[in-house]
């Protein structure tokens, strides 16, 4: 165990190296920050015409779930760069076994995610708290907010793995990047608009049920939280049977 230990802790300094660390949470924070002030704006036109403000601080709650993109997208990168540098063989001989690797980085990555998903609930409550402010109106948080960004957190702790062990299955790091990007933002969202009854199943339309989602055919929370599970679980025997069947290099 205390091998292990010592490998996370170097997965974590490497984690730590380089500008991808810093880089993705801004990106995530900027994207975040264009939806909130686009559902504050909205927001008040329907506050004007009689609508909710609880519905309204929820709708800024959501904005925040996009940082589940960047903390896989970490996850990725995490992995893929070290095929991208050729230094992947060096860490598999200092860990002392590819599933040794394996793991390490899988459990470094979802460490990121949670520090992704702490950030998204931060900044998302101070968003909920003052957003609406810049039109006068003030927030109305509820319980349904803290599910929401709760929800939100909890997408960042595991979209990560998800995107490590992608970088796993690919190993190219462009390749897994674009991999991410392709299904969050463009399959899953396409196949929902043409079959939600089977888009529903899929990894990213699961989490819109964890971060409570309006939209219309997702699943119960309790069996999201399961699918979501089941696609990790896929994508962990997958890597670890190419990790350990394919050559390293």
């Amino acid at each position: 165990m205390s091998d292990f230990r010592n490998v996370v802790r170097g997965e974590v300094r490497k984690a730590l190296t380089g500008r991808q660390w810093w880089i993705l949470p801004l990106a995530g924070t900027f994207l975040c920050l264009l939806s909130t002030f686009g559902f504050a704006s909205e927001g008040h036109k329907s506050i004007v015409a009689g609508g909710s403000a609880a519905d309204v601080t929820n709708n800024i709650a959501r904005a925040w779930m996009m940082m589940f993109l960047f903390s896989s997208l970490f996850g990725a990168i995490l992995v893929s760069r070290e095929y991208g540098s050729g230094t992947v063989g060096r860490s598999v001989l200092l860990a002392g076994s590819r599933s040794r690797l394996l793991a390490a980085k899988t459990a470094v990555a979802t460490l990121a995610g949670g520090a992704f998903g702490l950030l998204a609930l931060a900044l998302g409550a101070l968003s909920c708290a003052v957003a609406g402010s810049a039109y006068g109106d003030a927030p109305a948080f509820t319980g349904e907010t803290w599910l929401i960004l709760l929800g939100c957190l909890a997408c960042s702790v595991l979209a990560a793995p998800w995107g490590a062990l992608l970088g796993w299955i690919v190993r190219n790091q462009v390749a897994s990047v674009a991999l991410i990007i392709t299904l969050t933002l463009v399959v899953d969202t396409g196949i929902q608009a043409l079959a939600p009854e089977f888009a529903k199943y899929l990894l990213t339309i699961a989490m819109s049920s964890v971060y409570r989602d309006v939209k219309p055919d997702l699943l119960s929370v309790p069996l999201a939280f399961a699918v979501i599970a089941a696609w990790l679980a896929a994508a962990y025997y997958a890597a670890h049977r190419l990790v350990r069947t394919r050559d390293i290099v």
